[in-house]
């Protein structure tokens, strides 16, 4: 799976690690649900840092068509809440 970090570039990754991201996912969807923004910029930066630890870097003149967009690490609770509607970033 293609996956992009909104404003750094694509990542390749297995399938083998959606549990891991999911269970980020999970957490950050609850900790938007209570507004805790705190947790929500610890577990956003846990989640990117785990798709770049796990993930392959495309070279940057790549332009493969991402299954998944993920937030910058600086996007805001406001912006991510936006972006998401009533979805999840991980698909399930």
């Amino acid at each position: 799976m293609i996956v992009r970090i909104m404003g750094e570039g694509q990542v390749r990754l297995d399938d083998a690690h959606f549990t891991e991201l999911n269970k980020l996912d999970d957490e950050l969807l609850a900790e938007l649900d209570d507004g805790d923004d705190d947790g929500f910029r610890r577990t956003l930066g846990a989640l990117l840092d785990a798709v770049r630890r796990l993930g392959t870097p495309l070279p940057d003149e790549s332009l493969e068509p991402s299954e998944l967009i993920l937030p910058s690490p600086d996007a805001t609770l406001g912006e991510v809440r936006e972006m998401l509607g009533d979805d999840g970033l991980i698909p399930g």
